[in-house]
Protein backbone atom coordinates (compact mmCIF):
# COMPACT_ATOMS: atom_id res chain seq x y z
CA UNK A 1 0.00 0.00 0.00
CA UNK A 2 1.27 3.49 -0.91
CA UNK A 3 2.19 5.75 2.11
CA UNK A 4 -0.15 8.81 2.24
CA UNK A 5 -0.47 11.56 4.84
CA UNK A 6 -3.49 11.38 7.02
CA UNK A 7 -5.19 13.58 9.34
CA UNK A 8 -3.08 16.22 11.66
CA UNK A 9 -2.07 14.25 14.41
CA UNK A 10 -3.66 16.64 16.60
CA UNK A 11 -6.99 17.18 14.46
CA UNK A 12 -7.64 13.07 14.87
CA UNK A 13 -7.01 13.00 18.26
CA UNK A 14 -9.92 15.48 19.41
CA UNK A 15 -12.29 13.07 17.57
CA UNK A 16 -14.01 10.67 19.96
CA UNK A 17 -13.78 6.88 19.86
CA UNK A 18 -17.93 6.10 18.95
CA UNK A 19 -18.60 2.72 19.42
CA UNK A 20 -19.97 0.85 15.46
CA UNK A 21 -21.44 -2.47 14.66
CA UNK A 22 -20.79 -3.66 11.13
CA UNK A 23 -22.13 -7.09 10.41
CA UNK A 24 -22.31 -8.23 13.82
CA UNK A 25 -18.89 -7.11 14.58
CA UNK A 26 -18.47 -4.75 17.33
CA UNK A 27 -16.03 -2.21 16.80
CA UNK A 28 -14.59 1.52 18.03
CA UNK A 29 -14.32 3.84 15.41
CA UNK A 30 -12.12 6.87 14.80
CA UNK A 31 -12.64 8.74 11.70
CA UNK A 32 -11.57 11.96 10.11
CA UNK A 33 -12.15 13.31 6.58
CA UNK A 34 -11.22 16.28 4.41
CA UNK A 35 -11.60 17.89 1.52
CA UNK A 36 -10.33 14.88 -0.83
CA UNK A 37 -8.34 12.16 2.35
CA UNK A 38 -9.55 10.53 5.11
CA UNK A 39 -7.81 8.76 8.29
CA UNK A 40 -9.93 5.92 9.83
CA UNK A 41 -8.94 4.19 13.01
CA UNK A 42 -10.75 0.85 13.98
CA UNK A 43 -10.18 -1.42 16.99
CA UNK A 44 -12.18 -4.66 18.73
CA UNK A 45 -9.89 -4.13 22.03
CA UNK A 46 -7.22 -6.76 20.30
CA UNK A 47 -6.11 -5.15 17.73
CA UNK A 48 -6.15 -1.79 15.94
CA UNK A 49 -6.00 -1.05 12.26
CA UNK A 50 -5.88 2.34 10.04
CA UNK A 51 -5.98 3.58 6.82
CA UNK A 52 -5.16 6.95 5.40
CA UNK A 53 -5.63 7.93 2.24
CA UNK A 54 -5.04 11.16 -0.15
CA UNK A 55 -6.74 12.77 -3.04
CA UNK A 56 -4.13 10.95 -5.56
CA UNK A 57 -4.68 7.51 -3.85
CA UNK A 58 -8.63 7.94 -3.64
CA UNK A 59 -8.81 8.65 -7.27
CA UNK A 60 -6.75 5.78 -8.10
CA UNK A 61 -8.59 3.48 -6.15
CA UNK A 62 -12.00 4.52 -7.32
CA UNK A 63 -11.30 4.46 -11.07
CA UNK A 64 -9.95 0.52 -10.11
CA UNK A 65 -13.54 -0.36 -8.42
CA UNK A 66 -15.15 2.10 -10.95
CA UNK A 67 -14.20 1.26 -14.53
CA UNK A 68 -16.45 4.40 -15.94
CA UNK A 69 -15.98 6.95 -13.24
CA UNK A 70 -13.91 9.72 -14.57
CA UNK A 71 -15.24 12.09 -12.38
CA UNK A 72 -12.59 13.83 -10.21
CA UNK A 73 -12.09 13.17 -6.43
CA UNK A 74 -13.95 16.25 -5.18
CA UNK A 75 -16.84 15.02 -7.64
CA UNK A 76 -17.89 12.23 -5.72
CA UNK A 77 -15.90 12.62 -2.35
CA UNK A 78 -18.77 14.24 -0.67
CA UNK A 79 -20.87 11.36 -2.13
CA UNK A 80 -18.37 8.92 -0.09
CA UNK A 81 -18.58 10.67 2.95
CA UNK A 82 -21.91 11.52 3.30
CA UNK A 83 -22.62 7.39 3.24
CA UNK A 84 -19.32 6.57 5.57
CA UNK A 85 -19.47 8.62 7.89
CA UNK A 86 -23.10 6.85 9.34
CA UNK A 87 -21.99 3.77 9.25
CA UNK A 88 -18.95 4.56 11.36
CA UNK A 89 -20.67 6.77 13.80
CA UNK A 90 -23.05 4.56 15.25
CA UNK A 91 -25.37 5.36 12.74
CA UNK A 92 -25.77 1.30 12.24
CA UNK A 93 -24.70 -1.02 8.99
CA UNK A 94 -27.17 1.35 6.54
CA UNK A 95 -26.53 5.05 5.92
CA UNK A 96 -29.94 5.14 4.08
CA UNK A 97 -32.03 3.12 1.63
CA UNK A 98 -29.11 2.15 -0.90
CA UNK A 99 -25.95 1.89 0.99
CA UNK A 100 -24.63 -1.21 2.23
CA UNK A 101 -21.51 -1.86 4.12
CA UNK A 102 -19.77 -5.60 5.28
CA UNK A 103 -16.49 -6.01 7.00
CA UNK A 104 -14.10 -9.12 5.99
CA UNK A 105 -10.98 -10.21 8.46
CA UNK A 106 -8.35 -10.98 5.75
CA UNK A 107 -6.03 -14.06 7.07
CA UNK A 108 -2.96 -11.90 7.20
CA UNK A 109 -4.71 -9.75 10.22
CA UNK A 110 -6.03 -6.61 8.06
CA UNK A 111 -9.63 -5.98 7.68
CA UNK A 112 -11.47 -5.30 4.69
CA UNK A 113 -14.99 -2.81 4.45
CA UNK A 114 -16.83 -2.86 1.49
CA UNK A 115 -19.69 -0.21 0.15
CA UNK A 116 -21.64 -0.68 -2.19
CA UNK A 117 -23.99 2.51 -3.05
CA UNK A 118 -25.72 4.68 -5.52
CA UNK A 119 -24.22 7.54 -7.53
CA UNK A 120 -25.95 9.30 -10.04
CA UNK A 121 -28.25 6.71 -10.81
CA UNK A 122 -24.73 4.47 -11.40
CA UNK A 123 -23.73 1.98 -8.66
CA UNK A 124 -20.87 3.22 -6.93
CA UNK A 125 -18.25 0.93 -5.15
CA UNK A 126 -15.48 1.06 -2.58
CA UNK A 127 -13.37 -0.55 0.18
CA UNK A 128 -11.38 0.06 2.86
CA UNK A 129 -7.84 -1.76 3.25
CA UNK A 130 -7.02 -1.50 6.69
CA UNK A 131 -3.91 -3.08 8.61
CA UNK A 132 -2.39 -3.10 11.26
CA UNK A 133 -1.42 0.49 13.29
CA UNK A 134 2.11 1.59 14.60
CA UNK A 135 2.52 0.81 18.13
CA UNK A 136 2.90 4.72 18.51
CA UNK A 137 -0.14 5.82 16.96
CA UNK A 138 -2.05 3.41 19.33
CA UNK A 139 -0.28 4.67 22.22
CA UNK A 140 -0.92 8.36 21.23
CA UNK A 141 -4.77 7.65 20.00
CA UNK A 142 -6.05 5.38 22.50
CA UNK A 143 -3.54 4.31 25.65
CA UNK A 144 -2.38 7.55 26.83
CA UNK A 145 -6.00 9.11 26.40
CA UNK A 146 -7.40 6.33 28.94
CA UNK A 147 -4.76 6.39 31.00
CA UNK A 148 -5.21 10.18 31.64
CA UNK A 149 -8.69 9.63 31.68
CA UNK A 150 -8.72 6.70 34.37
CA UNK A 151 -5.98 8.93 36.56
CA UNK A 152 -9.01 11.84 36.47
CA UNK A 153 -11.73 9.31 37.58
CA UNK A 154 -9.70 7.62 40.64
CA UNK A 155 -9.09 11.38 41.58
CA UNK A 156 -12.74 11.94 41.24
CA UNK A 157 -13.48 8.50 43.66
CA UNK A 158 -10.52 10.24 45.97
CA UNK A 159 -13.10 13.40 46.09
CA UNK A 160 -16.59 11.85 46.48
CA UNK A 161 -14.90 9.55 49.57
CA UNK A 162 -13.68 12.74 51.29
CA UNK A 163 -16.89 14.15 50.69
CA UNK A 164 -19.06 11.12 52.06
CA UNK A 165 -16.97 11.25 55.13
CA UNK A 166 -17.90 15.14 55.78
CA UNK A 167 -21.17 14.58 55.23
CA UNK A 168 -21.72 11.12 57.74
CA UNK A 169 -19.82 13.96 60.14
CA UNK A 170 -22.36 16.65 59.56
CA UNK A 171 -25.22 14.08 59.95
CA UNK A 172 -23.76 12.97 62.99
CA UNK A 173 -23.78 16.31 64.54
CA UNK A 174 -27.47 17.09 63.45
CA UNK A 175 -28.26 13.78 65.32
CA UNK A 176 -26.44 15.02 68.59
CA UNK A 177 -28.47 18.05 67.97
CA UNK A 178 -31.78 15.81 68.02
CA UNK A 179 -32.46 15.93 64.68
CA UNK A 180 -34.66 13.10 63.59
CA UNK A 181 -35.77 11.38 59.69
CA UNK A 182 -39.13 11.44 58.69
CA UNK A 183 -38.76 8.31 57.36
CA UNK A 184 -36.88 5.84 58.46
CA UNK A 185 -35.64 4.41 55.13
CA UNK A 186 -34.12 7.19 53.98
CA UNK A 187 -31.37 6.18 56.38
CA UNK A 188 -27.96 5.35 55.04
CA UNK A 189 -24.51 3.52 57.07
CA UNK A 190 -21.73 5.01 57.50
CA UNK A 191 -19.18 5.20 54.78
CA UNK A 192 -16.00 3.25 55.16
CA UNK A 193 -13.88 3.68 52.35
CA UNK A 194 -12.16 0.58 52.34
CA UNK A 195 -15.08 -1.52 52.91
CA UNK A 196 -16.72 -0.28 50.20
CA UNK A 197 -14.10 -1.20 47.82
CA UNK A 198 -13.62 -4.48 48.82
CA UNK A 199 -17.76 -4.97 47.91
CA UNK A 200 -17.78 -3.17 45.08
CA UNK A 201 -14.78 -5.31 43.49
CA UNK A 202 -16.52 -8.29 44.83
CA UNK A 203 -19.33 -7.51 42.90
CA UNK A 204 -18.42 -5.87 40.02
CA UNK A 205 -15.47 -7.31 38.83
CA UNK A 206 -17.13 -11.09 37.54
CA UNK A 207 -19.73 -8.98 35.77
CA UNK A 208 -17.05 -6.67 34.00
CA UNK A 209 -15.23 -9.94 33.49
CA UNK A 210 -18.05 -12.10 32.00
CA UNK A 211 -19.32 -8.87 29.42
CA UNK A 212 -16.71 -8.20 27.26
CA UNK A 213 -18.62 -6.44 24.90
CA UNK A 214 -18.75 -3.45 27.47
CA UNK A 215 -15.35 -2.83 26.90
CA UNK A 216 -16.86 -1.47 23.42
CA UNK A 217 -19.37 1.10 25.04
CA UNK A 218 -18.12 4.51 25.22
CA UNK A 219 -21.02 6.00 26.59
CA UNK A 220 -21.39 10.17 26.28
CA UNK A 221 -19.86 11.10 29.36
CA UNK A 222 -16.72 8.76 28.64
CA UNK A 223 -16.54 10.55 25.34
CA UNK A 224 -16.92 14.08 26.78
CA UNK A 225 -14.34 12.83 29.14
CA UNK A 226 -12.07 11.76 26.38
CA UNK A 227 -12.60 14.88 24.42
CA UNK A 228 -11.67 17.30 27.47
CA UNK A 229 -8.61 15.08 28.67
CA UNK A 230 -7.26 15.29 24.91
CA UNK A 231 -7.92 18.99 24.54
CA UNK A 232 -6.14 19.70 27.87
CA UNK A 233 -3.50 18.26 26.81
CA UNK A 234 -3.66 19.44 23.33
CA UNK A 235 -3.75 22.54 25.12
CA UNK A 236 -0.61 22.04 27.32
CA UNK A 237 1.53 20.83 24.33
CA UNK A 238 0.96 24.57 22.88
CA UNK A 239 1.99 26.31 26.25
CA UNK A 240 5.10 24.29 26.36
CA UNK A 241 5.66 25.30 22.38
CA UNK A 242 5.22 28.63 23.17
CA UNK A 243 7.23 28.82 26.15
CA UNK A 244 10.15 27.07 24.34
CA UNK A 245 9.63 29.42 21.21
CA UNK A 246 10.63 32.22 23.90
CA UNK A 247 13.61 30.64 25.56
CA UNK A 248 15.19 30.22 22.25
CA UNK A 249 14.06 34.19 20.95
CA UNK A 250 15.59 35.21 24.74
CA UNK A 251 18.63 33.08 23.81
CA UNK A 252 19.18 34.56 20.45
CA UNK A 253 20.14 38.47 21.57
CA UNK A 254 22.62 36.52 24.38
CA UNK A 255 24.54 34.65 21.54
CA UNK A 256 25.05 37.66 19.14
CA UNK A 257 26.33 39.85 22.19
CA UNK A 258 29.41 37.55 22.23
CA UNK A 259 32.85 38.91 21.38
CA UNK A 260 33.63 38.96 17.86
CA UNK A 261 37.13 37.33 17.33
CA UNK A 262 36.71 38.86 13.85
CA UNK A 263 38.73 42.52 14.91
CA UNK A 264 41.14 40.74 16.61
CA UNK A 265 42.30 38.73 13.90
CA UNK A 266 42.90 41.66 11.84
CA UNK A 267 44.96 42.93 14.38
CA UNK A 268 47.16 39.86 14.66
CA UNK A 269 47.60 40.17 10.71
CA UNK A 270 48.66 43.61 10.99
CA UNK A 271 51.23 43.02 13.85
CA UNK A 272 52.40 40.14 11.61
CA UNK A 273 52.86 42.23 8.76
CA UNK A 274 54.54 44.93 10.53
CA UNK A 275 56.82 42.54 11.70
CA UNK A 276 57.74 40.88 8.10
CA UNK A 277 58.33 44.73 6.96
CA UNK A 278 61.14 44.15 10.32
CA UNK A 279 62.32 41.66 8.51
CA UNK A 280 62.41 43.42 5.07
CA UNK A 281 64.19 46.38 6.29
CA UNK A 282 66.86 44.17 8.47
CA UNK A 283 67.82 42.53 5.59
CA UNK A 284 67.97 45.37 3.33
CA UNK A 285 70.09 47.05 5.37
CA UNK A 286 70.56 49.75 8.30
CA UNK A 287 70.45 52.98 6.06
CA UNK A 288 67.05 52.56 5.02
CA UNK A 289 65.68 52.10 8.87
CA UNK A 290 67.72 55.18 10.18
CA UNK A 291 65.72 57.15 7.64
CA UNK A 292 62.30 55.71 8.63
CA UNK A 293 62.84 56.85 12.19
CA UNK A 294 64.34 60.32 11.31
CA UNK A 295 60.93 60.78 9.19
CA UNK A 296 59.08 59.64 12.17
CA UNK A 297 61.22 61.90 14.39
CA UNK A 298 60.73 64.80 12.02
CA UNK A 299 56.74 64.23 11.59
CA UNK A 300 56.66 64.11 15.34
CA UNK A 301 58.24 67.56 15.73
CA UNK A 302 55.95 68.84 13.45
CA UNK A 303 52.72 67.75 14.65
CA UNK A 304 53.77 69.47 18.58
CA UNK A 305 53.36 73.06 18.27
CA UNK A 306 49.30 71.90 17.21
CA UNK A 307 48.53 69.21 19.54
CA UNK A 308 50.47 71.01 22.54
CA UNK A 309 49.12 73.88 24.73
CA UNK A 310 50.94 76.84 25.41
CA UNK A 311 52.14 75.56 29.17
CA UNK A 312 53.83 72.93 26.96
CA UNK A 313 55.50 74.47 24.50
CA UNK A 314 59.53 74.46 24.69
CA UNK A 315 60.85 77.41 26.64
CA UNK A 316 63.75 78.08 23.81
CA UNK A 317 61.14 79.42 21.56
CA UNK A 318 58.88 81.38 24.11
CA UNK A 319 59.18 84.95 22.13
CA UNK A 320 57.97 83.33 17.97
CA UNK A 321 55.36 81.32 20.01
CA UNK A 322 54.35 84.56 21.95
CA UNK A 323 54.29 86.82 18.09
CA UNK A 324 52.32 84.21 16.72
CA UNK A 325 49.35 84.23 19.43
CA UNK A 326 49.12 88.07 19.81
CA UNK A 327 48.74 87.81 15.90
Amino acid sequence: MMEVSGAPVDVLLQRPWLPVSISGCRLLAKIWFGDSAYHILLTDMTCVWEERMDSAAIQSRAQELNRRLRAPVKAFFSHLCAVVQPCLSGGGERADDEAQISLTRQEDGDISMRLKSELAGLPFYWEFHCTPASVTLVCAQLVRPLLAMSRLLQRQVEQLGGLLVRKDAEIQDYRENGATLSRERLQTDVFEEQTYREDFMAKALPVASSKQQDAHGFDADLQHLYASVVAHGNARKRRLSEERCVEEEEQRPAASEEPDLTPSAGVGSVSTETAESDRGLSHNGQTEATRAKMADRAAVQQSLPVTCSPAERPASKPKKKKVGLFR
